[in-house]
């Protein structure tokens, strides 16, 4: 039998409270079994890099910090207008137990997501990621603890691009960015992106509902927090 998927909507807040949400989260669903969960968050700007060294493609900073995590992947921006998701998830499931398994449907979810919009996004292998083109929208970098994904994925809803310049994006140094306004050319709602990201991964992972948080309202139920239905390894992957 399914479980409800737990969400989580930490508004906007720095990379390092955010973290600790996490780290809270992750050491809770590690320590005894509970609901998966969904954190969503914007930050204020920070680039971050994975594990794997980076520091060549950090091209100009600037008065942006940057911050290492124990995430797989090189290195990205986060900012105001960027949807970042961070699933705590159970891989020990049976349909969860593989990484690259989970990565595929993760990246199911945000091309899902993005045909609500009228954009057809796409997988580009061996690149982990989701894509309009040669055009990166969503990045994707993931670590796993005892069997419990955390980091996630970041999903460009309405950035300064700009931002993206002071870096080598993912350390692919052909690949453009891009985002979800600059592809549609209209102005797109936060809120409505979350709820329907929200939905698309409940129905993705295959959860029979969503219960919201006290630390935030449910984006896809209201700050009641009811419970909606659906339709209302390695230790780290790469971004």
């Amino acid at each position: 039998m399914s479980s409800p998927l737990r969400v989580i909507d930490l508004r906007r807040l720095d990379y390092e409270a955010a973290l600790a949400v996490q780290e809270r989260v992750l050491e809770e669903k590690t320590r005894e079994p509970g609901d998966d969960c969904l954190i969503l968050v914007e930050h204020p700007h920070v680039i971050t890099t994975g594990r794997r060294e980076a520091g060549a493609h950090i091209l100009d900073a600037g008065d942006v910090p940057v911050r290492a995590t124990s995430r797989g992947g090189d290195v990205t921006y986060h900012g105001p207008g960027q949807l970042v998701a961070y699933p705590i998830v159970d891989l020990k499931s049976r349909q969860r137990r593989a990484v690259h398994h989970y990565l595929h449907r993760l990246e199911q979810v945000i091309i899902d997501l993005l045909s609500c919009f009228g954009l057809e996004g796409a997988r580009r292998p061996p690149f982990t990621g989701v894509w309009i083109g040669d055009r990166k929208i969503c990045a994707i970098g993931i670590a796993v603890r005892r069997g419990v994904t955390y980091h996630g994925a970041a999903v460009n809803v309405a950035p300064d691009l700009d931002y993206f310049h002071r870096i080598v994006p993912c350390g692919l140094d052909w690949a453009q960015v891009t985002s979800m306004e600059r592809e549609t050319g209209k102005s797109i709602g936060m809120e409505e992106v979350k709820s329907l990201l929200a939905r698309s991964f409940c129905e993705g992972f295959g959860y029979d509902g969503i219960v919201g948080d006290g630390e935030g309202a449910d984006p896809a139920t209201g700050a009641d927090g009811a419970r909606r239905g659906p339709a209302a390894t390695s230790e780290t992957s790469r971004r």
